[in-house]
């Protein structure tokens, strides 16, 4: 521990962004720089635990409590307090993958069950991180890896997503063939097209496949295994698969109105965004888009804020953000103790960009939707909302309940469901003839991620559902342990 009374002496302080309404004239990340003085002031205030919880990745009341991939945060906390921050990007390195895309989307699940955020403001370990792989790519720490041998091995890695590039790099540096198959048009599944540019920008995806590629790894876009490529050509060619899919099957809002014109999934809004964005250097606006258009987004999670971003890009009239469950608290409630995940609320960047152009927060919770109605041509014209409270059944489970007197009808000529997923599509796993569990996802049990399938894995939310990022590279990284094992009876991979 460089700076014993690091903890006591200074604040916590993340780098400024730039102003919300000035943001919105672009599609550009909005970090503005931070000193490397105030980033090891940041690094200083890490306690070194006796037992520290940042790193543990344990699952507490169902959700993640400190990093889901074990990076060793005292570790390189220190080392940067030192100076050493090459050293420090190798010790991050060693559990992460891709430190680019969790210092950037990752919730930090890490700063939740920091020790030191028992009482005071947590260490900033997703900004450090983040610092930390910037300048080794500025630097030119970060070059290509090419295994020395090679074992003569193909492996198919199907999906590109973080499960699906986890998996691939780190069975490339086993020294197995991998080829990685995605069938969008660019590569990087969730990566490329679930997260708009201002919070992931492509060229930091790009600049990672350039790198894969030198090191050895074959993608193929525009590619669907199971139609255009099929199924008994990649078992003939391959001597294993990774199933990386994801967890692509939209939850639909089963409601009156719901085929009306102007009711599209958040998922389908937001590629058309990006791919429009990529295809046309940000000239002109996609087809789906919601310029001088009422938007209402269902749904309030992160994929929920990255429609609202969007929308007020494009240059949308309003924006209403309906979330069914309660308001959450400002502090940690009692029953909601560190070092569990602080179930609080949280203003994004969506929301601050909606408070900063409208004045007020877009987000309206308990709000259940009852029924959508259209105009004389089958266009949507506007939601039908009954509040509701959350009670408990008879069987102990809360559920939601409608006030009386308290509908309304709100204004919409376009609505994103952004509800979450349901799981995997299923047409490729029917062909592979790969069990699936009770929800749908691909049976194969954590850690070992064998489906019931010999020779066949699965890893990320295809595996365990709809989830995090860094929860997506800890299964990519564990599946390829176990395909590494099975090609070769043993394994060195972490």
């Amino acid at each position: 521990m460089g700076k014993p009374t690091g903890f006591m002496e200074y604040q916590r302080e993340l780098p400024s962004k730039l102003a919300p309404l000035e943001r919105l004239n672009h599609w550009q990340e909005f970090d503005l720089p931070f000193s490397e003085e105030k980033l090891r002031v940041q690094a200083a205030r890490c306690m070194n635990c006796g037992t520290p919880f940042c790193h543990t990745g344990m699952l507490i009341s169902g959700m993640a409590s400190g990093c889901p991939i074990n990076n060793l945060i005292p570790e390189w906390n220190d080392l940067v307090y030192n100076g050493l921050w090459q050293t420090a990007l190798d010790r991050l390195h060693k559990t992460n993958n891709f430190p680019e895309f969790t210092g950037r989307v990752c919730p930090a699940p890490c700063e939740g069950s920091c020790t030191l955020g028992f009482n005071e403001p947590p260490v900033t370990i997703k900004n450090i991180e983040y610092a930390l792989i910037e300048k080794g790519f500025r630097k030119g720490w970060v070059s290509p890896i090419v295994p020395k041998t090679r074992t003569g091995k193909k492996v198919a890695v199907v999906g590109s997503g973080p499960a699906g590039l986890a998996c691939a790099a780190q069975l490339n540096q086993a020294g197995h063939s991998v080829t990685v198959f995605e069938r969008a048009d660019r590569i990087g599944g969730l990566l490329m097209y679930g997260i708009p540019n201002m919070k992931l920008d492509k060229q930091i995806i790009q600049r990672r496949l350039e790198l894969m590629v030198k090191e050895g790894i074959t993608f193929v876009p525009n590619t669907e295994v199971g139609k255009d490529y099929p199924i008994d050509k990649l078992k003939a060619e391959f001597q294993a698969i990774v199933l990386c899919g994801g967890a692509t099957k939209p939850r639909d809002l089963q409601v009156e109105g719901r085929n009306l014109k102007g009711i599209h999934f958040a998922v389908d809004f937001l590629t058309t965004n990006t791919k429009h964005l990529l295809d046309h250097q940000g000239a002109g606006v996609p087809a789906l888009n919601a310029k001088d258009l009422d938007v209402i987004v269902i749904g309030g999670g992160d994929t929920g804020t990255d429609c609202v971003g969007t929308s007020l890009r494009h240059g949308c009239k309003s924006v209403i953000q309906f979330e069914i469950l309660p308001q959450p608290p400002q502090e940690r409630q009692a029953d909601n103790p560190w070092p569990e995940w602080p179930k609080v609320e949280r203003t994004d960047y969506g929301q601050q960009e909606a408070i900063a152009l409208y004045g007020q927060d877009p987000r309206q919770y308990c709000l259940m939707t009852k029924k959508i109605v259209g105009d004389e041509n089958g266009q949507v014209k506007e939601l039908h909302t009954v509040k509701v409270e959350w009670k408990r059944d008879q069987n102990g489970r809360f559920s939601p309940q409608e006030i009386p007197n308290t509908a309304k009808v709100w204004s919409a000529q376009l609505v994103l469901i952004a509800m979450g997923f349901l799981g995997p599509e299923e047409t490729l796993l029917k062909q592979l003839k790969v069990e699936q569990d009770g929800r749908s996802n691909v049976k194969a049990e954590y850690n070992k991620f064998a489906t019931t399938v010999e020779g066949i894995f699965s890893a990320g939310d295809m595996r365990r559902g709809q989830s995090l990022v860094v929860w997506a590279i800890n299964e990519g990284r564990g599946a390829a342990r176990e395909c590494d094992r099975y090609l070769m009876g043993e394994t060195d991979l972490p």
